[in-house]
């Protein structure tokens, strides 16, 4: 038996799990979220026990050094120290085309990891922060990196090339990437087990403060929101998602921004916090049901750029099996899943808001008896994959 800890790094968010491998049986699991903010929150389990605080907690050094602490605690923790870790796991955001597979860090994969932040800068720092630390809080453990981007290898030429030169494409690596791909591949291999489809056309739907949307047909991606960056596509926490880019040239020329005020502006100011003023949905959500004009509008924008990528994929794919729902706020928000959902009937998308309301945690159904489409959520497991993963690979 092997403990393997999973770091799952967003960029305000890390997500842990302990796993014993090769039962799957979950040890501990947890997550940190609102890193950056003063009231940042812990969430811990473990089988016979469960805490929430909130914590000053500014960095993702500081978060993984809470989740330690947790781990080793008296009273709640499962291990006594941590030569215990066999594995450590780490999600690691943007590998672009130096890995398409599983991989055992090493001091280059570290530095192709620093390489391609530049191009996942909200996600990348924080992988690379959490492996420095592990290497140093779990010395005898190995430490394994799973790219988001290794499932969107699949992606035909004809999708992942952009129309410019063809020289940045062949000689400096410019196109598709796509990202969160072990959440998509799991899902999506859960709704085609589900739904028993040997030859299937899913959409599924990735929405937390990163979101992305991805065709999977016969079980692999043939097309993906997010690109050579995870920035554009859906409206996001505080990434605006796509927008026509002759707006970068009119704020540096004619609005004298700098490059770098452009970037910090569409990464770190846009999306549903520079339209509302919040980033976290369940304050949008709150705040829009109580009449704020401007939290209602925005979640009309985010939701109609889904129905858009949806309306997309159908047509890539030539129709649909199924819509899947995940991640925090596809598996939590029956507002948004409401709103994605709502004047689609043409494809035969027909929603049951009593479904739609359910509070379970399972994998369900929330579609009508009448719809043509089916219409799931499934919570995500990206953890359990990359568990599964690295236990394949040290083996």
């Amino acid at each position: 038996m092997m403990k393997i800890l999973i770091i799952n790094s967003g960029s305000s968010s890390i997500k842990f799990q302990l796993i014993e491998m090769p039962s799957e049986t979950l040890i501990c699991s947890g997550l940190v979220e609102r890193i950056g903010y003063d009231d940042a929150i812990i969430n811990y389990k473990t089988k016979g026990d469960s805490l929430n605080q909130t914590h000053n907690i500014k960095t993702h050094r500081e978060g993984l050094n809470k989740i330690v602490e947790l781990l080793l605690d008296a009273e709640k923790g499962v291990i006594a120290n941590t030569n215990e870790i066999n594995i450590v796991g780490h999600r690691v955001v943007h590998g672009g085309n130096s890995f398409s597979n599983t991989t055992l860090i090493t001091s280059e994969v570290k530095e192709k990891i620093q390489e391609y932040a530049a191009l996942a800068p909200l996600h990348n720092p924080g992988n690379l922060e959490g492996i420095f630390v592990s290497e140093e809080i779990f010395p005898m453990a190995k430490q394994v990196a799973i790219f988001d981007t290794a499932f969107h290898q699949t992606i035909p030429e004809k999708v992942k090339k952009y129309a410019i030169p063809n020289e940045l494409y062949e000689n400096h690596g410019i196109q598709v990437y796509g990202f969160h791909g072990t959440s998509h591949q799991y899902v999506s291999n859960k709704a085609i087990a589900y739904l028993g489809l040997e030859t299937s056309k899913i959409i599924t739907i990735h929405l937390g403060n990163g979101c992305s949307m991805t065709a999977v047909k016969d079980g692999k991606s043939i097309d993906t929101s997010l690109g050579f960056t995870p920035s554009n596509g859906l409206v996001m926490g505080s990434r605006s998602g796509d927008i026509d880019h002759a707006i970068i040239f009119h704020l540096v020329n004619n609005l004298k921004y700098t490059l770098n005020e452009v970037k910090t502006l569409l990464t770190n100011k846009s999306g549903m916090l520079g339209l509302t003023g919040h980033m976290d949905l369940r304050d949008i959500v709150e705040e829009a049901e109580n009449g704020n004009a401007e939290c209602q509008l925005a979640l009309a924008i985010s939701t109609y750029r889904i129905k858009k990528y949806i309306g997309a994929y159908i047509a890539a794919m030539n129709g649909v099996d199924a819509i899947v729902f995940t991640a925090g706020i596809g598996e939590n928000s029956p507002t948004i899943r409401k709103l994605s959902c709502e004047d689609l009937e043409v494809f035969g998308i027909d929603l049951d808001d009593a479904k739609n309301k359910s509070g379970s945690r399972d994998l369900r159904e929330i579609n009508t008896a009448k719809s043509k489409v089916k219409l799931l959520v499934i919570p995500t497991n990206e953890e359990l994959e990359i568990a599964k993963q690295a236990y394949e690979l040290v083996n």
